[in-house]
């Protein structure tokens, strides 16, 4: 059993708990110390005793990033939220340029998608359908500037259009191969294209689904300005030629 907590660290506890589950996130030291009316130094004090009373774990000294436990030390299951933004509408079949979108984002479990600076891209088209991406799909990407062969990644292509394709690497050339016959792969130079990410999830929204084939094995939240606005799917990534799955554990 774990100790009991005093007035002062029950509140703080409380006040985390709270601001993670509407935001997504723990507040930072600043914020804390304002809201509560206390000193940052009182903050950082009580965050100590809280995690050496197994209430909660830090992931680092500086991150923002604390674990929550419940009564049987496990993490909160409904503590494992991270937010991830949104940042723009992507293609999947013609690319079209990759606008910098900010207001929206999408809370996803932290346990699926591990890894930090994650960010989320919308998907238009059809071209990757066979990989079980469709049609205003989200995809969840770990940022990287580099692909192997067969990878899905987020490519950008004459450095102004983004495209989901999956990526393969020829003696004299990048060839971005759609998951669908009725688009041709393309194929550029090395200095044509600039690999932004690799795509390690799909959330599929209520405006991209099937009714027949939901894949509904988790619902994490889309948000704009910080209100839930409707619930979406996980689905699974296939290897190249397979079919989706109803689930997709995050490789980072």
């Amino acid at each position: 059993m774990r100790p009991s907590l005093t007035e002062k660290q029950q509140k703080l506890f409380n006040y985390i708990k709270q601001e993670t589950l509407e935001t997504g996130m723990a507040p930072s030291l600043r914020t804390a110390a304002a809201d509560l009316d206390i000193s940052h130094a009182a903050v950082a004090q009580t965050l100590k005793t809280l995690e050496e009373k197994k209430y909660i774990r830090r992931q680092g000294r500086y991150s923002r990033t604390i674990h929550i436990f419940d009564d049987t030390g496990e993490v909160d299951p409904g503590l494992r939220q991270k937010l991830i933004p949104v940042i723009g509408r992507i293609t999947a079949g013609l690319p079209i340029y990759a606008h910098q979108e900010w207001e929206e984002s999408i809370l996803v479990d932290a346990t699926l998608y591990p890894g930090n600076d994650l960010f989320a891209l919308r998907i238009q088209g059809h071209s990757m359908k066979n990989a079980g991406i469709l049609d205003q799909d989200i995809a969840i990407c770990h940022p990287r500037q580099y692909a192997s062969n067969k990878e899905i990644v987020v490519a950008l292509i004459h450095k102004e259009e983004a495209t989901v394709k999956r990526f393969f690497l020829h003696r004299d050339f990048i060839e971005l191969r759609p998951e669908n016959p009725d688009f041709k792969a393309q194929t550029y130079g090395f200095d044509d294209v600039l690999i932004q990410g690799k795509v390690i999830g799909i959330i599929r929204t209520p405006q991209g689904m099937d009714p027949a084939n939901p894949h509904s094995a988790h619902e994490p939240y889309l948000q704009k300005n910080g209100q839930a606005r409707n619930s979406a799917y996980i689905v699974s990534l296939p290897p190249q030629g397979g079919q989706p799955g109803k689930s997709f554990q995050g490789d980072g």
